[in-house]
């Protein structure tokens, strides 16, 4: 399987491949023995980036209708990831004028790629973050800054229920991904 002179990565791909079609979690066309030596970039199956369509999770209909909800019952939601800097430059500008938010974490969500897709659908746009206020999508990181800049954020805030307007919180929201 493994000679001296081929790739790490290779073993590591074909033992992972290995691993999940046996566990269940996954199905290769052909069988075991029609694994490639290398696993090409094309493939959904890279070390990290698992995308089985048979794991359990939100189909992709639910998903839409979990952001629809998460988006009508709070007035700025931030769909997020934990290493993103556009994401924390919008919760910053949240932040810095006080206004509460919630957030969803989509790379800690177990559903995270499909609500991606989801909002994908719903906006146009892969990108995160996916900021909405008062159930607009405004857009990311950048449009969140300069909509601050020129003043025109906070109106949009003060147009929500009078709960989500700013108040002197730390703007933290719930800080919760649903899991």
């Amino acid at each position: 399987m493994f000679r001296p002179g081929q790739k790490l990565d290779a073993l590591f791909s074909r033992v992972f491949i290995f691993h999940h079609v046996f566990s269940g979690r996954m199905s290769f066309p052909g069988g075991m023995d029609r694994l490639p030596k290398v696993i090409p970039a094309s493939l959904p199956y890279k070390m990290g980036n698992l995308t089985s369509s048979t794991a359990g999770g939100l189909s992709s209909t639910t998903c839409v209708q979990y952001v629809q909800e998460v988006i009508k019952q709070n007035c700025v939601v931030i769909f997020s990831k934990t290493t993103c800097p556009y994401c924390k430059m919008a919760k910053n500008v949240f932040n810095e004028i006080g206004a509460n938010y919630k957030v969803i974490e989509l790379d800690e969500h177990n559903d995270g790629r499909r609500l991606q897709e989801a909002l994908t659908q719903m906006t146009g746009a892969r990108t995160v973050p996916r900021v909405f206020i008062n159930g607009n999508c405004i857009g990311g990181g950048s449009d969140t800054k300069q909509l601050h800049q020129q003043g025109r954020l906070v109106p949009l805030i003060e147009q929500c229920a009078p709960c989500c307007a700013a108040s002197g919180s730390e703007g933290s929201g719930s800080g919760q991904s649903a899991k």
